[in-house]
């Protein structure tokens, strides 16, 4: 038999090899999942000896993955913000882009409206909305998807990092009129599926055979819910509220001028740490600019 460090080791090696560039962290949460350990106590027992079991799971995980599998499924959990995410093949992936929707919806309401009540549109796994109630322990939430599948997933992970009290979840579709009794909100925040639709082919295999494509698929411009969502969601704003978009590389100075577009009274821009504009930002008039 192995020591952990042994297995941790052989397993780092051959996703070495194959190319994978996250190679050791993946080798670790691989390791740790097969053991039923935290990849803390994983790292305690290094020295410690395998089972013929738990080597067995690593092999087969290891051959999941050279397939082209993400070890986010494959492990059933990933992190966002800081936070523990269950994760299934019903819902995207959290990625650290998303982290930046996160950071400018804390930024417009820290020290101006702590009690937001915030939406969450297309919410799949309900990462935003448990990095926003984590975040910001006075809000309201409403997290809503199409998927029920998704839902179930969204509904797991603020129960286990004890939102359930302060976010509901709704099937709606962000295309289509809202329910009439959602009530209205301070901010509405959407990483949509933005995918042109013939591009969905050219996708790298890990997502293109993995993720959920209907939360991909932003149609064929890749647009239809950022139109849908303003055209039909935009209503239920507050004076003053805002919308903040997650957008694809190309799609910011699109989204922005729809924003203007729909009515905003202004708009604005936020780039992600490669320096691409990620998030659009639009506000609603305050009373006192109407009247």
């Amino acid at each position: 038999m192995k020591t952990y460090n042994e297995l941790y080791l052989s397993a780092r090696n051959l996703l070495r090899q194959y190319g994978v560039e996250g190679c050791t962290l993946e080798a670790r949460l691989l390791v740790a999942q097969a053991a039923g350990k935290s990849t803390a106590d994983l790292l305690r027992d290094m020295n410690l000896y395998t089972t013929p079991a738990v080597e067995a799971k690593v092999t087969d995980y290891l051959a999941r993955r050279l397939r082209g599998e993400p070890v986010a499924y494959i492990t059933g959990s990933w992190e966002f913000y800081g936070l523990p995410m269950t994760v299934t093949p019903d819902v995207l992936i959290p990625r650290m882009d998303t982290e930046l929707l996160v950071d400018t919806a804390k930024e417009l309401l820290l020290g101006r409206k702590m009690d937001a009540r915030i939406l969450d549109l297309c919410c799949g796994s309900g990462c935003i909305a448990c990095a926003l109630g984590h975040e910001l322990p006075a809000t309201k939430l409403v997290a809503v998807d199409i998927s029920a599948s998704a839902l179930e997933v969204c509904r797991r992970n603020l129960a286990s990092n004890r939102l359930s009290t302060r976010c509901l979840t709704l099937q709606a579709d962000a295309t289509a009129a809202p329910p009439l009794s959602i009530g209205t909100f301070d901010m509405i925040v959407s990483n949509p599926p933005y995918i042109a639709s013939d591009e969905i082919i050219t996708l790298d295999s890990s997502v293109r055979d993995y993720e959920p494509i209907w939360a991909l698929d932003g149609g064929m411009d890749g647009l239809r819910f950022y139109k849908g969502i303003l055209k039909y969601w935009k209503s239920l704003l507050r004076p003053g509220g805002y919308i903040l978009f997650e957008v694809g590389e190309t799609q910011a100075q699109d989204v922005y001028d729809m924003v203007l577009a729909a009515g905003f009274a202004s708009a604005e821009l936020r780039k992600d740490t490669q320096g691409i504009d990620r998030v659009v930002i639009g506000r609603m008039y305050d009373l006192d600019q109407v009247f």
